[in-house]
């Protein structure tokens, strides 16, 4: 469960590094582990001196727990979010006791697989360093009317936050209730009031929040005043087979699932997208928006459940697909695929090496740090990619 109405489980149980278009098949990409023990590491963020600091989701808690239904199972609420900062070969983490939502585990069964306790959480998704302060996006995943359940952490839930320089947290605007006041993509079926704050991208002025429920991208002004700067929307795409009492073939809403937000070398915003049900391969695009507003048009396409994005110094794009076969596959293995300045796309960049990584970020230098088992707790990584091997 993480873009509750299309991430949920499958969506964290993939991803892989790309090797670089033109490096040989045989040069196999070196991974360096920098961070282990992570719960969840979902997004990254790289200092003006070289620190990396890395939103971990959490592992949930004790509870009060919500949920019931087979399709998203119960998850419970703790304090045990977190952001790690990684520098000079150690890691610490600087802010902890943030809130976080994850399943408390299953055992197998014969139509189902054993699911660890404290995977796949929802909480602090994604950090973005300003001047003087950090900015921090904590999901929610679902209707923001469950907050109420959720006990004294409830509210905590889908907004965004300031950390100051001395490691204050602040709330500074609740994204989810915006979504339950706006409702900017109109999704007025039953359950379709959805949020889930999944990136954030701090500029001098404003911030840009993604909202992966939500399916729109959001400014946030210096007083905490939300805008709708655009809304990606629904598409129709073919059912997959398998699926009861729906024939292979028939025509179906797609939800678009937006999850990250950079800005170019250009000034406009570049937004990625996972896709909700059934996440097709090749189904996933990436967006140019505009950063005064309108219609966003498509980027790059014919990627697959795309969680995260950053731009290298030489101009280049670097994707993070985190289910290359698609979230239905249930194959753990994603990649990471570079967009030249020319517009060709690389292979992966890592050969297939990397398991249900989440974010990616790339230093001044052009160093690459990925997320690795960004959907697990106790085990998250954060590593440093060699395409050359």
């Amino acid at each position: 469960m993480l873009l509750r109405r299309c991430l949920i489980v499958p969506l964290f149980a993939l991803v892989a590094l790309l090797s670089l278009s033109g490096v040989s098949a045989a040069h196999r990409s070196s991974l360096e582990v920098v961070a282990s023990g992570l719960d969840n590491p979902r997004g990254l963020d790289i200092g003006h001196w070289g620190q990396i600091y890395v939103a971990e989701a959490g592992r949930g808690g004790d509870g009060p727990c919500v949920g019931s239904d087979e399709e998203e199972g119960v998850v419970c609420a703790g304090a045990s979010g977190a952001v790690t900062k990684i520098w000079h070969g150690k890691q610490r983490r600087v802010v902890k006791h943030l809130p976080s939502l994850a399943t408390p585990g299953s055992e197998a069964t014969p139509e189902s697989e054993a699911i660890e306790a404290g995977s796949n959480a929802i909480g602090p998704s994604d950090i973005s360093l300003g001047l003087f302060s950090a900015y921090l996006t904590v999901g929610l995943g679902q209707n923001p009317a469950v907050r109420a359940d959720l006990g004294p952490l409830g509210p905590s839930f889908g907004q965004l936050y300031r950390i100051s320089p001395f490691g204050r947290v602040r709330a500074v605007a609740d994204i989810s209730a915006y979504e339950a006041a706006a409702n900017p993509d109109e999704n007025f079926e039953e359950g379709g009031i959805d949020s889930n704050p999944n990136s954030v991208l701090a500029r001098p002025a404003h911030r840009y929040v993604v909202d992966a429920g939500a399916n729109d991208l959001l400014r946030v002004g210096p007083t905490g005043r939300i805008r709708t700067v655009a809304v990606f929307p629904q598409r129709i795409v073919p059912a997959p087979p398998g699926i009861p009492d729906l024939p292979e073939g028939t025509e179906i809403p797609m939800q678009a699932v937006p999850t990250n937000v950079v800005q170019g070398p250009d000034g406009a915003l570049y937004v990625s997208q996972l896709t909700g049900f059934p996440f097709p391969m090749g189904g996933a695009n990436v967006y140019r928006v505009d950063r005064r507003g309108g219609a966003p048009t498509v980027y790059a396409s014919g990627f697959t459940n795309i969680t995260d994005l950053a731009f290298g110094p030489d101009g280049s794009l670097y994707v993070v697909e985190i289910a290359t076969n698609g979230l239905l596959s249930g194959d753990p293995t994603g990649a990471l695929k570079r967009i030249a300045p020319d517009g060709s796309v690389s292979e992966d960049l890592a050969n297939g090496e990397l398991k249900s990584p989440y974010g990616v970020a790339v230093s001044r230098r052009g160093d690459i740090y990925v997320s690795n088992h960004g959907t697990e707790a106790r085990t998250g990584e954060v590593v440093r990619v060699n395409p050359g091997g």
